[in-house]
């Protein structure tokens, strides 16, 4: 039997191009931001636009949720970070973050203990903003020497957490420690993005390239295992999950592809929806959908997995 994947499209919703999205912990909600300069809050089990505010005269490159406040946070081409709430859209803070364009937010994953937001920007630096001071700036981190594309926490270890630019390199980082303390390198173009994975009890980083792989390295021991090679263009959006046992990949070719999760190797469905780049990925905790990001909007999807006998045909 060869596991066959698919993704069932739920719904689209058109809209200019998706940069980033985040899905609530409790709500049925989707966080997208533009290019075209506006936040959308989506309800995925109405499938209607709950919100949507225009935030800046610039592209908005990153938004997350803040649950335990009831908050949305958004980072902009302008170098501002913005605070709204995320019922009214009232806006509850806004401030000058960084000297270039704002790439990536993180939100801190076992809030309300450490109430901390990572920023990363092109202008090389990541920093850890504490919003019960004030939202004043707790730490800058400087060892990239290029444009700082995605930062996520380590959802094992509260104090660390992982980033990557167009240098060439991931990186791990100390929240006390302004330089980082591990650089994973073998990419051989800039790396777009960076997620964590546990599978088997063991903690894994995901990476993808401008070299159109991407690489699944051993935290531990900092060795890259695996390179998921297949995508024709720039890979910018990484995710795994686990429970499913698959590792999923989005392009700028327009294209969403699968893996196995244990032997890392490419399943049998490709899929191109049609919507121009891939930009966004966000599996739906404790489902199996998947929503995706795309030049020309929002596909929500539910991943169904077959199982086909091969026969002397197949071959």
């Amino acid at each position: 039997m060869a596991q066959v994947l698919d993704v069932q499209v739920d719904f689209t919703h058109k809209s200019a191009r998706v940069k980033s999205l985040d899905v609530h912990p409790t709500n049925p909600w989707i966080l997208t931001s533009l290019h075209s300069r506006t936040v959308s809050i989506f309800d995925y089990k109405t499938k209607v636009v709950l919100k949507s505010i225009e935030i800046t005269h610039k592209p908005i490159r990153s938004a997350k949720f803040i649950p335990s406040k009831n908050w949305i946070v958004t980072g902009a081409d302008d170098i501002f970070i913005r605070v709204y709430d995320s019922n009214s859209l009232e806006k509850i803070e806004e401030f000058e973050a960084h000297e270039d364009y704002i790439r990536t937010l993180a939100v801190h994953p076992t809030l309300p203990t450490l109430p901390y937001v990572l920023s990363g920007s092109d202008d090389h630096r990541i920093k850890l903003w504490d919003w019960e001071k004030d939202w004043s700036c707790s730490q800058t981190f400087e060892d990239h020497t290029h444009y700082v594309m995605q930062a996520v926490f380590n959802p094992e270890n509260p104090t660390s957490f992982a980033s990557a630019a167009l240098d060439g390199s991931v990186k791990v980082w100390n929240l006390k420690n302004p330089n980082s303390v591990v650089t994973l390198e073998g990419h051989s173009k800039g790396v777009n993005c960076v997620g964590y994975f546990i599978n088997n009890n063991t903690v894994y980083l995901l990476s993808g390239s401008d070299d159109f792989t991407a690489k699944v390295w051993d935290f531990k021991s900092a060795t890259c295992i695996a390179t998921l090679e297949g995508h024709t263009n720039n890979v910018v959006a990484v995710t795994a999950v686990p429970e499913d046992g698959i590792i999923i990949t989005g392009s700028e070719d327009g294209t969403i592809r699968f893996w196995d999760i244990n032997t890392y190797k490419l399943l049998e469905k490709t899929l191109n929806h049609g919507l121009g780049r891939v930009w966004a990925l966000e599996f739906l905790k404790g489902s199996s959908q998947i929503a995706i990001g795309y030049d020309e909007g929002l596909l929500l999807g539910k991943v169904a997995k077959f199982a086909q006998q091969l026969t002397q045909n197949s071959f």
